[in-house]
């Protein structure tokens, strides 16, 4: 992310639109956008503010990610609403599962999903692509 103007280019281009140069002419004599000089000069006149913003996320730290990994381990099955209902904090769903995803845990995405299969899926000795009939031993 590119770094704000300086605070002293700000006043120079706002003392510049004072002495009553023209919008056009302030960005070119300073290099800077026509429209970034239009946003200062408004800032000032309706907040009465010079300083830059402060940059980054405005929601960054909302979650509690010790407290967040306690309800995964609590409740593995719980979906990323639920969770952000049991941590009582106002943030999006996107939010939860980067949280997640920082911490490394996994999720179920949706309840209609099954659970996997912990056991092995044909029976021992089948080859991959034999076809068993029901009631026949497998050849191997």
């Amino acid at each position: 992310m590119a770094s704000p103007y300086s605070q002293d280019l700000r006043d120079k281009v706002l003392a510049a639109c004072d002495r009553g140069m023209q919008t056009k002419q302030v960005a070119e004599a300073f290099g800077v956008c026509r429209a970034w000089v239009r946003r200062v000069k408004q800032r000032r006149r309706e907040h009465g503010e010079t300083a830059p913003r402060k940059q980054g996320s405005p929601g960054v730290g909302k979650i509690d990610r010790d407290k967040l990994a306690r309800l995964v381990a609590e409740r593995p099955d719980a979906t990323g609403p639920e969770l952000r209902e049991m941590l009582g904090v106002e943030c999006s769903e996107s939010a939860i599962y980067a949280a997640l995803k920082a911490l490394d845990l996994t999720f179920k995405k949706r309840r209609s999903t099954p659970p996997n299969r912990t056991g092995p899926m044909s029976p021992s000795g089948v080859t991959s692509g034999s076809v068993i009939s029901p009631g026949s031993e497998p050849v191997g």
